[in-house]
């Protein structure tokens, strides 16, 4: 499927972003990206980490010119990663989901689902993805990028 057949579907709809807003969005992520190694509990750092990817997401989509629907939006927003950056990032997709449920779980049912390593391997890979939106920002979308 592609992100049109996502709008189709509908599951997307048109959003025209700003380079104000993708702006906003890198500042959420870097701001993130901090909190998520202060001294916290794992399940924060895991939760502040996985709000930094979801933005870094959201960026994506919105620089595509959609934006999802609030049904499933954290679902739909992760997911469209491979569709965005190439299928290779299929399998970071999914790894994701599997964090989004963990968080879900961590925040409204029950503390204590996260452990360090978990905490610190999202942040770590929040950290490389910030550095492959941004190259692919700068390649697909300089008109938006902030280092334009």
């Amino acid at each position: 499927m592609s992100l049109n057949d996502w709008h189709k579907a509908g599951w997307l709809r048109p959003h025209q972003t700003s380079k104000r807003q993708i702006r906003d969005l890198f500042a959420i992520v870097d701001r993130d990206l901090e909190d998520a190694a202060r001294g916290l509990s794992p399940d924060w750092q895991f939760g502040i980490a996985y709000n930094a990817v979801l933005k870094l997401c959201t960026i994506l989509v919105y620089a595509e010119g959609w934006r999802p629907e609030k049904n499933l939006a954290h679902y739909r927003t992760l997911q469209a990663l491979p569709l965005i950056l190439g299928e290779s990032r299929r399998d970071d997709a999914d790894y994701l989901d599997v964090c989004r449920s963990k968080r879900n779980t961590a925040e409204y049912d029950s503390p204590g689902q996260v452990t360090a390593a978990e905490a610190k391997e999202l942040a770590v890979f929040a950290r490389e993805l910030r550095a492959d939106v941004v190259a692919w920002m700068e390649k697909n979308h300089p008109g938006l990028s902030p280092w334009q």
